[in-house]
């Protein structure tokens, strides 16, 4: 390998990692920050199939778990190189690199093959080139979100996640559709490696009145109305619905046979489901004494959680979870209604009193975690639902 191609594959390799920082939501919204993405890496895009029925029988909590297990796969599988994800409430986004396309794919497929075994939840995957996607007329551009040093969310720009979506949604283009599938025969039946990935904080209810759930789409200028919602809202460091206040461990957690299923390896599964609930009554007592063990200190990460939560983030279409005063839910729907019959935005919008978090746990004590947040009884799955509804009119 001669030099300038060493050079080339060390700057893929190190895409995301040398992106500019972006240390606030406000930030994500200037296109400056973002970089294209190389034409060798893959993006992936995953939808849980019906989510809107699932969410509908009770499976709220399942639909995230499962959502976040593309991520949490992928990110395992590509440790210790960082990749851009973003979650979606019932599907995700992630950008892998070219040396991990080939195993990724065999990942994915083993990650649909354990949402309908394990939780009963039919998974779309696709993975495609962003060389492909730039022959079909879209780019990818990303920024790196970064709220605490080593957690990072990726933002994207370019309309390439779009295009993915609906392929692999069979709404797109037929060619591409083809193109971005994975094989079931992929699937080798060995279990993904989901280290980390887990649902133990309890419910979060709102502290300020309602938890709003927003889809933004079809405006030039999101940071705009991102900004208008914040500014009626309250303040963003108000407006995040984890907070110290609404932070609280049960046990045992709601979702520990989320995680006993999803962790399980060979063996039975009430072996693991008594795993989990040990490690879970260990990981509540600690955090009920608040007092520092080795080096890893609560109270500390208490706080890190409230900042390492993905509540604003966007790929073209802003999503929004927010604790807003009720006094503001119709000033915020008026601006967006007002915004909407002047043309081309398009919005859902969904109320609830409490919201959900799945989370993925690196090294709690090295603070190396990241938090994703879905509002409650249907959350980003509802609000689109009325998206959808905005979108036949």
């Amino acid at each position: 390998m001669n030099a300038n191609v060493a050079d080339q594959a060390n700057v893929s390799a190190n895409f995301f990692a040398e992106l500019p920082l972006l240390e606030s939501a406000r930030n994500t919204f200037d296109p400056h920050q973002y970089r294209p993405a190389p034409d060798d890496w893959a993006l992936v895009v995953t939808d849980v199939v019906d989510s809107t029925v699932a969410v509908e029988k009770g499976l709220h909590k399942s639909v995230n778990f499962v959502a976040a297990m593309g991520i949490a796969g992928l990110r395992n599988l590509c440790a210790p190189l960082r990749i851009p994800f973003l979650f979606g409430g019932d599907g995700a986004v992630v950008l892998v690199p070219p040396t991990k396309i080939e195993e990724a794919r065999v990942e994915l497929a083993r990650v649909r093959r354990q949402a309908a075994r394990d939780f009963g939840l039919s998974l779309r995957v696709g993975l495609v080139s962003v060389e492909i996607l730039r022959r079909f007329g879209c780019d990818v551009r990303v920024g790196r979100f970064e709220p605490t040093p080593g957690n990072s969310f990726g933002v994207f720009l370019g309309g390439g996640v779009g295009l993915l979506d609906a392929a692999v949604k069979g709404r797109g283009n037929s060619e591409l559709t083809q193109l971005c599938v994975i094989p079931e025969a992929l699937d080798d039946g060995q279990p993904v490696n989901l280290e980390g990935l887990s649902c133990r904080w309890d419910t979060l209810h709102s502290s300020r009145g309602t938890i709003l759930t927003l889809i933004v789409c079809g405006s030039d200028d999101l940071g705009a109305i991102h900004a208008e919602i914040m500014r009626i809202a309250g303040p963003e460091t108000q407006a995040n619905p984890v907070s110290l206040a609404t932070l609280r461990a049960r046990w045992p957690p709601k979702g520990f046979m989320l995680e006993a299923r999803a962790r399980r390896r060979g063996g039975s599964l009430i072996a693991w489901t008594a795993r989990v609930l040990a490690e879970t009554l260990l990981a509540r007592l600690v955090l009920a004494r608040g007092k520092p063990i080795g080096n890893f200190d609560p109270e500390r990460y208490r706080r890190e959680i409230v900042t390492n939560t993905d509540f604003c983030k966007h790929d073209e279409t802003l999503c929004l979870v927010i604790d807003c005063p009720n006094a503001c839910v119709g000033d915020v729907q008026r601006y967006l209604s007002e915004r909407a019959q002047a043309g081309g935005l398009r919005y859902g919008m969904h109320c609830s009193d409490t919201a959900l978090m799945t989370c993925l746990v690196l090294s709690p004590s090295d603070s190396l975690h990241v938090h994703f947040v879905d509002g409650g009884g249907g959350g980003y799955t509802s609000a689109s639902k009325g998206l959808k509804g905005r979108a036949k009119v």
